[in-house]
């Protein structure tokens, strides 16, 4: 394996992603394993999409924005898991410079996004339940439209001072990242000039957005379960109680890891529980997703069996005709 690569300047020009340095036999293992749900991440989050733009029923701003979350972690995934898997197998294990910072960005770019997508979905549900007379009239598709760009171009954009801060770090050797992903810690880890500057700046950047939409979302679904209490139907409170829930599932999980990884202190000091917390939060929380929004959700199940329906007859013409 190489350990350090440099340009003509002196400066590293690839990175080593050490990943997960074990036996052959386990890495194949964890290849198979890593696969598996990464296919199982884009079919669940596809099936969403296809769901939601097969059915008139489902072109609601709810679900508008939920098959805007599902494509956003297709992308999530996809910026770090494919190079990850190519790692494991792999003797070399390198990124280049730029790939490393792109990955960087990209993904927490989406991970800003997704934290962003998270709020507007609970306005949405504040919307529906606190002001369901005035939701036709204030949550319109233009509306809509405006906070799906709103959140794909907030998390792009709040990157951008991370990326380019990191862009002036030298690194000059050595060039092996104790990690599956250029995270930031890893990577600071080995520059070689000071950068406590640089770690507080990026440090509040990815606090404010992760406090702020928590805080935020915290806030809106204490005064939705305060509205749902004082329902006096019961068949209008369980259903209020099981659009939340869906909801809150996922936000525990996403802000549960990222809290845990980016908040509590002393988390970036052991590489063997940075690992494996970026990938609970870059591998478990896609794969649960789709599994938590369509749990008894009856009109996503509809869209759901009309799709596989009208797929099963396609195969079943397309077999038939061959024969």
């Amino acid at each position: 394996m190489r350990t350090l690569e440099t340009n003509t300047s002196g400066s590293v020009s690839e990175f080593i992603l050490l990943g997960f340095p074990c036996r052959r036999e386990i890495q194949i293992l964890l290849f198979v394993l890593f696969s598996i749900i990464y296919f199982l991440i884009l079919m669940g989050n596809a099936a969403i999409i296809c769901a939601m733009w097969s059915s008139w029923k489902l072109h609601t701003p709810m679900y508008i924005l939920l098959a805007n979350f599902s494509f956003l972690e297709i992308c999530y995934v996809s910026s770090d898991v494919p190079k990850m898997l190519a790692n494991i197998i792999s003797q070399t294990k390198s990124i280049s410079y730029a790939g490393c910072l792109l990955q960087f960005y990209f993904f927490f770019s989406m991970c800003a996004a997704e934290s962003l997508f998270l709020s507007v979905m609970s306005f949405d549900r504040f919307l529906a339940i606190c002001r369901p007379l005035h939701y036709p009239i204030i949550m319109t598709h233009r509306l809509c439209v405006l906070l799906v760009v709103f959140c794909w171009v907030g998390g792009f954009l709040w990157l951008l001072t991370p990326l380019i801060l990191i862009s002036q770090v030298p690194f000059c050797g050595p060039n092996t990242v104790d990690h599956f992903l250029c995270d930031l810690a890893p990577l600071l880890a080995l520059s070689c000039a000071p950068v406590s500057g640089i770690r507080l700046i990026c440090g509040i950047v990815s606090s404010l957005i992760i406090f702020l939409t928590l805080l935020y979302i915290l806030g809106t679904y204490f005064y939705v379960l305060s509205v749902v209490l004082q329902m006096s139907s019961g068949s209008g409170r369980q259903k209020a109680f099981s659009t939340c829930a869906s909801h809150l599932a996922v936000i525990s999980l996403f802000y549960g890891s990222v809290m845990v990884m980016y908040v509590s202190p002393g988390s970036g000091e052991y590489p063997g529980i940075q690992k494996f917390v970026t990938l609970f939060y870059a591998l478990a929380t896609p794969f649960f997703n789709p599994l938590i929004y369509n749990f008894r959700n009856k009109d996503m199940e509809e869209a759901l069996k009309k799709i596989l329906s009208v797929l099963l007859k396609e195969i079943f013409k397309g077999s038939k005709s061959r024969i």
